[in-house]
């Protein structure tokens, strides 16, 4: 009889050993959940930027165009 079946490496499955492998899982988790956040965070920053200057732009569309009205109506 051929026996073709794959060998497995035998390892060792205590609650000691579960509870390690979980916490490493969680760490791994607890990591990618912080990059992604600072990801985010600096997203977030670029943003807050573009709308600062996106409104600075029209106040100073608006003042110009009050400007423009004040230098047409002088004598």
């Amino acid at each position: 009889m051929d026996d073709t079946r794959p060998v497995y490496q035998s390892f060792e499955c205590a609650p000691g050993l579960r509870l390690e492998a979980h916490e490493r899982v969680s760490k791994l988790q607890f990591d990618a959940l912080g990059t992604r956040l600072d990801r985010l965070e600096t997203l977030m920053e670029r943003l807050e930027r573009r709308l600062w200057l996106t409104v600075y732009g029209v106040a100073a569309v608006i003042l110009a165009e009050v400007m423009q009205g004040f230098v047409a109506s002088a004598p």
